[in-house]
Parts: C-alpha cells; structure tokens; sequence
C-alpha cells in the first residue's frame, strides 16, 4: 500500500491502482481529494472536512464515494444521492478495495466549556493504517502504521506520547501538523522517537512511503 501525506490531516492510500483518501480538508492543498475512489472524513470541522474539496472529487469521479459521520453526511449526502455513506463505530465496509472498521465516538477536549462533536478513527486493511481524526482513539486489534495527531488545540506532547505507547504501532507518521513549525519539529520528534516506544517518521507534504 502507497500511503502519500497531504499537508495537515490529510493521507492517501493507493492499492490496485484504486484511491483512498481521508480528510481533505481546509489546511490541505486544494486537489487533494482529487483522483480518490473514495473519501473518508473524521468530523466536521474544517481542517478535516472542506466541502468544496469533497464536491470537486466526487464531480471528477461519478463512481466515487463518502464514507462519515451523520454531521458531514448532512451537508452532501443531498447533491450525491446514494453515493454518501453514513457510519458510526463499529461499522465495517469496504471502499475502493480497503476493508475499513470504524473506531471512536467523540472529539478529544479542546475545553470543558466546549461541546464535544462526533470524532470516529478509521483502521483500514486489518490494521495497517489507523486514521484516529481528532481523538486519542486506541483501537481493540494492533495497528501497524499509526497517523499520530502531533500538534492541536486539544493535546500536548506527552499525551501524543502516551498515545504512541498505548497504541504500540510498528511506526508512527506525523499528521495534524500545519500548526507546528519547522523550528519546533526537532523537538517533538527527539520526544517521541525517543519515548514513544515506536519507529517515529514524518513525511513532507506530497512524500509517499510504502506501509
């Protein structure tokens, strides 16, 4: 499997010449979503969902399709009939070729005084790629490479390591990054390639490894 980064949260999977791609969302360059057999979004906040993203893959491609939460699916499921698909953890399906299981419920805590949205993870192909969106979200089976969520609103460093810990990856790849500089990444990743327990690894906006 391809697995190529987008900038912030977005990642595209590529098996078998088909196109899985996962949060294409506003801090993303803006055809990222484009050529994908099938998208998948976390939630709804615009990092991770942009609409106009969305619509200009699924005009592109007639055959492809959404796989969300109920808050993004009410937003497009209108202008693609059938081709929005609603799911909640605990489903399993499979998209564009990737076997896909849904894990989570809810965002992590930016701030108690702020409701919590809908937040699901996706584990794709058995575990070999875990999407956890905007939550902390351990999986119940293992998980060979993790898209580790480095720097938010809602969490610092040694919960990320924690994270890495818990979850026991065999690697680790930085997303949910537009936030952190290039000054500050030397830190973050002595850290957690250091504590995490894990092979941690970053890619570059547009650079692809195989997993």
């Amino acid at each position: 499997m391809k697995l190529t980064k987008k900038s912030h949260a977005c990642v595209r999977l590529e098996k078998d010449g088909r196109t899985l791609v996962i949060d294409p969302g506003g801090f993303s360059e803006e055809d990222a979503a484009l050529g994908a057999d099938a998208l998948l979004v976390t939630h709804e906040h615009p990092d991770h969902f942009d609409e106009e993203r969305l619509r200009a893959a699924m005009e592109a491609n007639p055959a492809a399709g959404i796989w969300t939460l109920r808050s993004v699916a009410e937003k497009v499921s209108a202008a693609f009939p059938g081709r929005v698909h609603t799911v909640g953890h605990g489903d399993t399906f499979t998209a564009a070729g990737f076997d896909v299981q849904v894990h989570g419920e809810l965002h992590a805590v930016i701030h108690p005084d702020i409701p919590r949205i809908t937040n699901v993870g996706y584990l794709v192909d058995g575990g070999r790629v875990f999407h956890p969106g905007d939550a902390l979200t351990v999986p119940d089976q293992p998980v060979e490479t993790l898209m580790l969520p480095v720097m938010a609103p809602w969490n610092k460093i040694s919960e990320v390591i924690e994270y890495v810990r818990e979850v026991k990856p065999q690697r680790a790849y930085d997303i949910h990054d537009a936030l952190l500089t290039d000054l500050a990444r030397p830190i973050y990743d002595r850290q957690i390639g250091a504590l995490g327990g894990s092979e941690h690894l970053r890619l570059t906006p547009g650079a692809s490894a195989e997993v």
